[in-house]
């Protein structure tokens, strides 16, 4: 177990190096941030959290909110944004508020990732052109200006990045295990070194761990801070438990199961999502002490990881430790390593974000749900990575309330048994699905359409939802059919809708208690007694009363309900 854990910790780390380096360079920020987040973050998360084999650290999604900070309030920023969004997490964890991207719909998860992925990969277009454009700002209009900006030095970067590229989609056909990035990292550095290309370098990086220590947090700085850190708190938690999520269903490779596990429960990584915000929370705390990143949990990382043999925590501690290694070893050739490479490696990162398969899937699935993906990504993009989250959710929602309420019906239905006369004056109107208040104003139309009834009969056994909306709109429906002169009588109100009904008022509308039946056979029975007696002549029904205001109303007809 041992073996196999430090085997996919020596992996992940390898893979995670270039990355880090990337993903710091991304967000605004000195390569070395991403270093010192990969470690103490890494470490940090891996003992806490509530994932044994999640592997956290930065991320590209994070970047793409750090980036508009660091642009705003430069890099002093990023500790302080790191304390605060971490509090944020760690308390959200103890709140036992883990479950609750489980809320977030899957189109909404695909056109947040598709928006991720192509904002990751329009940020680097300057890079790759070799132009300098202010980060933080439109990725889009970053883009644009440096494919119409860019001058004859551009071909090296662009030579730079299609060479990573290259070896990073064509080695894994070749050779599935290799780790494609650092690879394509070390090609292209030597590469650039021999020829002494004309590109821009990582540069100086320190050879140690800073000490931890709290960066300056005035009181104008945390407020100014308090609308970003609640964000990146909210991608922190999101990517996290997504990212948990994803691990928690891959499956280990075979050869690393014990002779007497059991397969399938061997392919299953439970995770415990409270004391995974937990975990992450502390990460950010930490990593923000040591002047680094908000940290998350990494998808792409933790699945290199499980892949490669990873069972318990060790794993991502072991690949936090390769890249102290670096650290403390082998800054000096890291420092030479272009940075057009770095951007090679994140446009062929975020093209892997995004499944076209997955896609398809969601664009064929429905309408609505293809719609709630395209204005997710859209909004991404264009605006915000949280407001899209919120705008996807508010979408998702609406076009989930609206199939609710299109599902609810009201149909009038033929009364049971042989015809009577005078039944053409009773209407039996039976209300299936959920009385809401996206629902329910069409109800109360429908029925109160039909002019012909003297009695109305309202079936309200198969409402499986009602809301307060719903309950006032009936006792609306009820008021307005009383005081037209319709006697309406309510067969089935379940119990657990009977208190809504009375506080709100629908029982009090009623002509009379009695007006309420447990069974349908009683009710139709009464009301045809009403028909009779305001038809034919044929007297008061039996145990009638005389209600305030003169009306005539039969008492005791029937169970009440």
């Amino acid at each position: 177990m041992v073996r196999s854990d430090l085997l996919a910790g020596l992996t992940v780390g390898v893979v995670a190096l270039p990355l880090a380096l990337a993903f710091a360079v991304s967000s605004g920020v000195s390569p070395a941030v991403g270093l010192v987040t990969a470690v103490v973050a890494g470490i940090v998360a891996a003992v806490f959290g509530g994932s044994h084999v999640q592997v956290s650290g930065p991320t590209g999604a994070m970047a793409v909110v750090i980036a508009p900070i660091v642009a705003t309030h430069g890099t002093a920023a990023v500790p302080v944004v790191a304390l605060m969004a971490g509090a944020i997490v760690l308390v959200a964890g103890i709140a036992r508020l883990g479950r609750v991207v489980t809320l977030i719909p899957w189109p909404v998860v695909e056109g947040f990732t598709l928006g991720i992925a192509t904002i990751i990969f329009l940020q680097q277009v300057p890079a790759a052109l070799d132009t300098r454009e202010a980060v933080g700002g439109s990725p889009v209009v970053a883009a644009a200006r440096s494919v119409l900006d860019h001058g004859d030095a551009a071909w090296w970067t662009v030579a730079c990045v299609a060479a990573v590229g290259a070896v990073m989609l064509l080695l894994p056909r070749l050779v599935p295990k290799a780790p494609a990035s650092l690879l394509a990292v070390i090609v292209v550095t030597t590469a650039a070194e021999l020829l002494n290309l004309p590109v821009a370098r990582i540069g100086t990086l320190p050879n140690s761990l800073p000490l931890p220590a709290l960066p300056d947090m005035s009181p104008g700085l945390l407020r100014a801070l308090a609308g970003p850190a609640l964000a990146v708190a909210a991608l922190a938690a999101i990517e996290s438990l997504l990212s948990a999520r994803v691990a928690a269903s891959l499956p280990r490779p075979t050869s690393v199961l014990d002779a007497q596990e059991d397969p399938g429960e061997a392919r299953i990584h439970r995770y415990e999502p409270d004391r995974e915000l937990v975990g992450q929370g502390m990460a950010s705390l930490a990593s923000g002490l040591f002047g680094g990143l908000p940290a998350t949990g990494a998808i792409a990382r933790t699945a290199v990881s499980v892949r490669a043999g990873a069972r318990t925590r060790l794993a991502a501690i072991a690949h936090a430790l390769v890249i102290l290694g670096v650290i403390y070893l082998a800054t000096g050739p890291v420092s030479r390593i272009p940075m057009a490479a770095l951007a090679g490696v994140l446009m062929v990162t975020a093209t892997r974000m995004v499944s076209l398969h997955t896609l398809r899937r969601v664009l064929r699935s429905t309408r609505t749900d293809a719609a709630v993906l395209v204005v997710t990504a859209v909004v991404t993009i264009a605006v915000d990575l949280i407001e899209a989250v919120q705008v996807g959710i508010v979408v998702a929602a609406f076009f989930a309330l609206r199939s609710v309420a299109r599902a609810t019906v009201v149909h009038r239905e033929r009364l049971p048994g042989p015809a009577q006369p005078g039944d053409e004056h009773i209407a039996l109107y039976t209300l299936d699905g959920s009385m809401f208040f996206g629902a329910a104003e069409r109800i109360g139309s429908e029925i109160s359409s039909d002019r012909q009834a003297t009695v109305v009969v309202l079936r309200l056994s198969r409402l499986r939802v009602v809301d307060a909306t719903g309950a006032h709109a009936l006792m609306e429906l009820v008021a307005r059919l009383e005081g037209q002169g319709v006697i309406v009588l309510i067969k089935g109100i379940q119990p657990r809708h009977r208190t809504l009904f009375t506080n709100v008022g629908v029982l009090d509308e009623l002509r009379h208690d009695a007006h309420l039946f447990d069974e349908l056979d009683p009710a139709l029975a009464h009301a045809r007694e009403h028909v009779r007696w305001a038809e034919f002549g044929g007297g008061r029904p039996q145990g009638s009363v005389i209600s305030p205001g003169g009306r005539a109303t039969p008492a005791g007809a029937g169970a009440a309900g």
